[in-house]
């Protein structure tokens, strides 16, 4: 029993590293490395480099934690990633942030959220992902090219840099959405039903989910803007508030346009449903005299002078032809054809 559990703590940990990296770079070099123990996972917190530590999944609790101790952490660390449900925010700790974000993907018309951790220093950052697989290739390719100025940087300015390709992917998540509403919008290519109206919701309700996400991610942002951390940088992240706002700003005005379409393609069908009752009215107006007529020389009582006279059936005639022309030239009067 014991070396069956021994067996899937290895096999466990096996899995852990070999989705766990780091990457060491400095103006002058670079390494990227994966590990064969966690006890090889050991920050140097070196004002000379800077070390990108990226690890995969939140069900690693006790790695997690052990790497903590290990790399002489704040200790309450290990409480903040244990919760792996929480919104964007930041904790500025003695010598390190935590900060937690959530990203959003849009797949088959529908959200999921994937959770991301990051430990944070002026020397160092330690990105925890929900997930194998990212959206931050491209910066660990300008950091393996030199391209650009993040090798001159210190590790603020890669958490800027990974930040931004976090708000990017809500953009992409952002446009999608979009994408998918324009249909809704074209008012000639839709048919207001019940089935229309679940669809409407569903987007609508998809552009609030999206737009609190970037909301709190602008004042995780904030909070970032007023650390004290030594030798932490926190100018960058300015610009990063700004593409937030922008965005928050296009979903308000996204949404604004949605509800005035939606309003205009109910209220278009409100005027055709009124039409056809116009419609229905004035037929009414004309018929109902005619038919209260028929009803009563349609009774079959013998005491009917009418039913004797020989021209009758013609002075009938010439009555409902009669109320006939008055209904038509008080609709008429009345403008209701109008």
């Amino acid at each position: 029993m014991t070396a069956s559990l021994n067996q899937m703590e290895n096999k466990k940990i096996e899995s852990f590293l070999k989705n766990s990296s780091i990457i060491e770079y400095s103006e002058s070099d670079f390494t990227r490395n994966t590990f064969i123990s966690t006890d090889e996972i050991v920050l140097k917190n070196s004002v000379k480099s800077v070390e990108w530590l990226n690890v995969y999944g939140f069900n690693y609790q006790e790695i997690l934690k052990k790497l903590i101790k290990q790399n002489n952490f704040d200790e309450f660390l290990s409480n903040l990633i244990i919760d792996t449900d929480q919104r964007n925010k930041v904790i500025e700790l003695s010598d390190c942030i935590f900060l937690t974000l959530k990203t959003f993907h849009y797949e088959n018309s529908s959200f999921y959220d994937e959770q991301m951790m990051f430990i944070a220093s002026p020397n160092y950052v330690w990105s925890i992902q929900e997930k194998s697989g990212d959206y931050f290739e491209h910066i660990r390719e300008r950091i393996a090219s030199y391209k650009g100025t993040i090798r001159k940087k210190k590790a603020d300015y890669l958490l800027y840099r990974i930040i931004e390709a976090i708000i990017d992917n809500y953009y992409l998540a952002y446009e999608k959405l979009v994408e998918k509403s324009t249909e809704l919008k074209d008012l000639s290519k839709v048919k207001p039903s019940p089935e229309f109206a679940i669809i409407i919701e569903n987007n609508k309700q998809n552009l609030f989910i999206l737009k609190k996400a970037i909301s709190s991610l602008r004042e995780a942002i904030s909070r970032i803007e007023k650390l004290e951390l030594e030798n932490f940088e926190t100018h960058y992240f300015s610009e990063l508030k700004e593409q937030a706002s922008f965005l928050i700003d296009d979903i308000d005005f996204d949404l604004q346009q949605f509800e005035s379409s939606i309003n205009l393609i109910f209220n278009i069908q409100n005027h055709r449903l009124n039409e056809v009752m116009k419609t229905l009215t004035i037929i009414s107006v004309i018929f109902i005299p005619l038919t209260f007529l028929a009803g009563i020389y349609g009774m079959n009582f013998k005491n009917m002078p009418e039913l004797d006279s020989e021209f009758g059936y013609f002075i009938i005639l010439a009555i409902m032809i009669l109320l006939t022309l008055i209904n038509l030239y008080f609709i008429k009067k009345k403008k209701w054809f109008d």
